[in-house]
């Protein structure tokens, strides 16, 4: 089962989000961006802290249902490729 990103994901919930999702850990192979729709790059910063978290635990990480913008997102800052989205 996903973890559902919640609709907003900013710098003023960034840390509340983070621990949201290590709480759920087990879920945290797969994060479903389906409610996302505001965000800033602190979600980048935490979707790579979870992605390193999960790789190092012998797990996978997959984002889905990631909407266009964080795509154009990860690829200015360049993660678009570890985050498996459009490069």
């Amino acid at each position: 089962m996903p973890y559902f990103l919640p609709a907003t994901v900013t710098l003023k919930n960034a840390s509340q989000v983070e621990a949201d999702g290590l709480a759920n850990w087990v879920n945290l192979n797969e994060i479903d961006c389906l409610n996302l729709n505001q965000f800033d790059s602190s979600l980048l910063a935490i979707l790579l802290n979870w992605r390193k978290k999960r790789l190092a635990d012998q797990g996978y990480f997959l984002v889905l249902n990631a909407p266009p913008k964080l795509a154009v997102l990860a690829r200015v800052y360049g993660v678009a490729e570890l985050l498996g989205l459009p490069a």
